[in-house]
């Protein structure tokens, strides 16, 4: 009995040779870069001429480039230069979602601590395939008796695009 229980113990070793202690899968590997999403500014944002008042007041400036004018007056004999921001996204053809400043400043030129806040940013994409344009527009907040000038801001505002 002693001899086999000692050539079992010998054997043993064999048998454990034989069994199956790790297994193996090949796995492939694939990636497909796009471009990256990129914007350039075409046309910057501009009210044009407006004509203060004794009450404070607002002009807002739509996508498609209509002003509508609330306690001010905008002149329609001297409009001044009018028009939305225009930006092109190109985007591979890929979703992206754009992000626009809460509110922005501008400065007169004459006089720095006159300011005037523009807020309410608002955009209209005209889409295409791989390239679309966005127009931006905003409203204009005047204060009552805004002092006369042309008010700017050259820090500009950022309009960002990021791939969702």
């Amino acid at each position: 009995m002693n001899r086999i229980l000692y050539s079992i113990f010998l054997l043993f070793p064999l048998f454990q040779g034989l069994s199956q202690n790790s297994e193996t899968a090949k796995v492939t590997v694939r990636v497909n870069v796009i471009e990256p999403i990129k914007i350039t500014k075409s046309v910057d944002l501009d009210f044009g001429n407006v004509i203060s008042a004794f009450n404070p007041g607002t002009v807002t400036l739509s996508p498609d480039g209509s002003r509508v004018a609330n306690g001010v007056q905008i002149s329609s004999t001297f409009p001044g230069n009018v028009s939305p921001a225009e930006a092109r996204v190109s985007h591979g053809n890929n979703k992206y979602s754009i992000t626009l400043p809460q509110s922005f400043t501008l400065y007169s030129q004459a006089d720095p601590n006159q300011v005037i806040l523009i807020n309410n940013f608002n955009v209209a994409p005209n889409s295409g395939e791989l390239i679309d344009v966005l127009k931006i527009g905003a409203t204009l907040n005047l204060e009552a008796n805004q002092p006369s000038g042309f008010y700017t801001n050259s820090e500009g505002f950022n309009v960002t695009v990021s791939y969702n």
